[in-house]
């Protein structure tokens, strides 16, 4: 039986990724390794972090990467030139100085290798599988899934963790810290706060098992 491996929200934290996957025993042509969002702003290295999902894909058959909020303040930085103070002042100034950038503000000179930038603009507001669906935040109690409106993908809260909804499939999650795993009957929460001293979080499906590190 195939496998899926979902990872919480990495910010920046590039060797703590690269010790969970030396863990995790992944089969390269069947299990799915799923990434929620999150994987830039506030750690040490945060082109680390993207560098090394982009060696997984070229190793892996099935990498499945979701938008972040950090990412979408990224782009919108980036290619849009809005909501700089926003990033900024969300651990944007890091990830700048990642691609070697020292300034903190928008500048012609800034590019952004290209292989990152289709990375960035490649990944999906959310991904589903027969019993499972796996997001950032989270989703708005009542709407259907494709009428989900992406902020409330990116950015839900408090509405979406305390809210008890059948949302016909258990959601995955990241962008809200916990100590440990939330573990609910219509949710997981996988984001255990990594970039904060907390452990960086992997779930493995279908058998429920929690890989940290």
């Amino acid at each position: 039986m195939s496998r899926i491996y979902a990872i919480g929200d990495i910010h920046g934290c590039a060797a703590r990724l690269k010790a969970l996957i030396a863990r995790l025993d992944i089969d390269v042509r069947q299990d799915r390794l799923i990434f929620i969002g999150d994987y830039i702003d506030r750690g040490p290295d945060p082109r680390g972090v993207v560098d090394t999902i982009l060696e997984l894909r070229e190793r892996l058959d099935h990498v499945i990467c979701l938008l972040g909020n950090h990412e979408q303040m990224f782009l919108n930085y980036y290619l849009d030139h809005r909501d700089a103070k926003l990033f900024l002042e969300n651990g944007g100034s890091g990830t700048l100085a990642s691609y070697g950038f020292q300034r903190s503000r928008q500048d012609p000179s800034f590019r952004v290798p290209e292989q990152h930038l289709r990375f960035y603009q490649s990944l999906l507001p959310y991904y589903e599988t027969a019993d499972h669906i796996f997001v950032h935040a989270g989703l708005r109690p009542g709407v259907p899934l494709p009428d989900q409106n992406l902020d409330d993908l990116l950015w839900s809260r408090f509405e979406f963790i305390r809210s008890a909804y059948d949302f016909g499939k258990r959601v995955v999650f990241g962008h809200t810290p916990f100590a440990v795993p939330l573990v609910e009957p219509n949710k997981i929460g996988i984001d255990t706060g990594a970039v904060y001293g907390g452990r960086l979080t992997c779930l493995e499906l279908p058998a429920m098992i929690f890989h940290q590190v």
